[in-house]
């Protein structure tokens, strides 16, 4: 029996444009982490947002752990939901994990693809010194995900604050937490693990989609040097550097990231 990719990614339609912009949430989060710049995009594009399979409200049953054991998983499930869809020439936003999902995803099928944005990326997020600084030791890693496994809910209200900032508005760091909880555990850890201990840095050379980095000051998950780093490896790419604090500046300062993309998406 034939799979219903749009309702085994929960994929939502709108806008009127000719062209599609496709936006991709990051670990732990779904498509609702876009409500502050979807409407911005509506009135020029047709918009397509998602859940990846184990998110959201995304079908669960059609979860397998050994599809899901790498990103390019993750990427196979963006090319479904192209072809569902009927797309072309594409403007893909990725948020996190995303960015990497996309280039993957370009590499495989690029005539689905126009533009990327990667907005706060990772190639790789244990550090490789001295030629490479991701951010975490490997014992970094490791102990976040045995705190998933020991205390899930306990992990969740630990790196909510950390990786979202923007102590003053502590409303952000909550909504993080509650996301990261909604996930089935099992499931998130998986996912965790796939994400942070990914290496796609020997990928980088073969993605050829124009694409802007997006790159927040102070961010804990996604450190400048990384931004810098992706900028220099990534043929056709733009680095720009936010105000933004933290990882997820679509939650927090929406205004700005909308305005980066608009901006990027103007200069065609």
């Amino acid at each position: 029996m034939a799979i219903d990719i749009l309702a085994r990614n929960n994929v939502t339609v709108s806008g009127s444009g000719s062209q599609t912009i496709v936006f991709a949430h990051g670990f732990g989060c779904n498509q609702d982490m876009w409500r502050y710049i979807v409407p911005a995009f509506e009135d020029n594009y047709r918009v397509v947002v998602f859940d990846y399979v184990g998110s959201g409200n995304s079908q669960i049953e059609h979860y397998d752990s050994v599809k899901y054991s790498d990103l390019q998983g993750y990427a196979q499930d963006v090319i479904d939901i192209m072809e569902a869809l009927d797309l072309r020439d594409i403007i893909f936003v990725g948020h996190s994990v995303s960015g990497m999902i996309g280039m993957l995803a370009s590499i495989r099928e690029t005539k689905y693809f126009q533009r990327i944005v990667m907005l706060g990326p990772s190639p790789c997020y244990v550090n490789d010194l001295p030629d490479y600084y991701g951010g975490f030791n490997r014992g970094d890693i490791d102990e976040l995900l045995q705190m998933m496994q020991l205390n899930f809910i306990g992990w969740a209200s630990y790196l909510a604050p950390i990786v979202m900032q923007n102590n003053d508005r502590r409303e952000l760091s909550e909504e993080l937490e509650r996301s990261f909880c909604s996930t089935d555990p099992h499931i998130a850890r998986q996912f965790a693990e796939v994400t942070f201990l990914s290496d796609y840095r020997a990928s980088l050379a073969s993605s050829a989609v124009p694409t802007l980095i997006l790159q927040c000051l102070g961010d804990s998950i996604a450190p400048v040097e990384v931004g810098h780093y992706l900028h220099a490896h990534l043929k056709n790419s733009m680095l720009q550097i936010m105000e933004s604090q933290g990882h997820y500046p679509h939650l927090s300062h929406p205004e700005e990231t909308i305005r980066f993309i608009q901006q990027y998406l103007a200069s065609a």
